[in-house]
């Protein structure tokens, strides 16, 4: 039972569409029908600007953390096999980024789920999402490609917390592998680009 109320809760704070909410009552317009057409902080960033882009990027960031940490602070005291915590913890992220990508509050057309990744891994595994943003501005600020930032990131996810952090739970270790998988095909048209040369910079820091 535990697995199923975390999961609806956790789909369904993931399915807030942040970008899309903030561009529809705040400026009149679908950030889904602009730019890249995607429903996430990036194109937020692109087609409304730094303001609302950072507002998105915190909001989504919060929930997939909150989606995690929700079962935590109502379960933790009760439980006394803590795989069966992390294992409602583990789907509860999936379902929070699955939420954000297929989201049911915005016709199931959201954003890639990179934000909301990020604040489950947050909820988590707080060094490894430290190392992973470490990365991806790093790659982000020198190529100015933000989506090779984030499957960078992705792709050293699991890496990260099996040789660098000696993470040895299973349901961890599969999560991260899981995860991984789930952004790096998110970002398969962005690959796609990249590969032709044709995927659109960003500078954050242009005024």
């Amino acid at each position: 039972m535990d697995f199923i109320l975390f999961s609806i809760i956790a789909y369904l704070l993931g399915s807030i569409p942040t970008a899309v909410w903030i561009g529809r009552y705040r400026y009149g317009l679908d950030v889904r029908e602009h730019g890249s057409k995607n429903a996430g902080a990036t194109n937020t960033f692109r087609v409304l600007g730094k303001k609302p882009g950072i507002l998105v990027l915190f909001i989504d960031i919060v929930k997939g953390a909150l989606a995690t940490a929700l079962p935590e602070m109502i379960l933790e005291s009760n439980l006394q096999d803590p795989d069966h915590l992390i294992q409602i913890r583990i789907l509860s992220a999936i379902f929070a980024v699955t939420g954000h990508v297929f989201p049911i509050f915005a016709q199931f057309r959201g954003g890639k789920g990179v934000a909301t990744s990020l604040g489950v891994i947050i909820g988590l595994q707080p060094i490894a999402a430290l190392i992973c943003v470490s990365l991806f501005l790093v790659v982000f600020v020198s190529s100015k490609y933000v989506s090779l930032g984030a499957i960078t990131a992705a792709i050293a996810f699991p890496l990260i917390n099996y040789f660098m952090l000696g993470e040895k739970s299973f349901w961890l270790l599969s999560f991260s592998l899981l995860l991984s998988a789930l952004v790096i095909i998110a970002h398969r048209k962005n690959i796609n680009r990249l590969m032709k040369g044709e995927e659109n910079k960003m500078n954050l820091f242009k005024k």
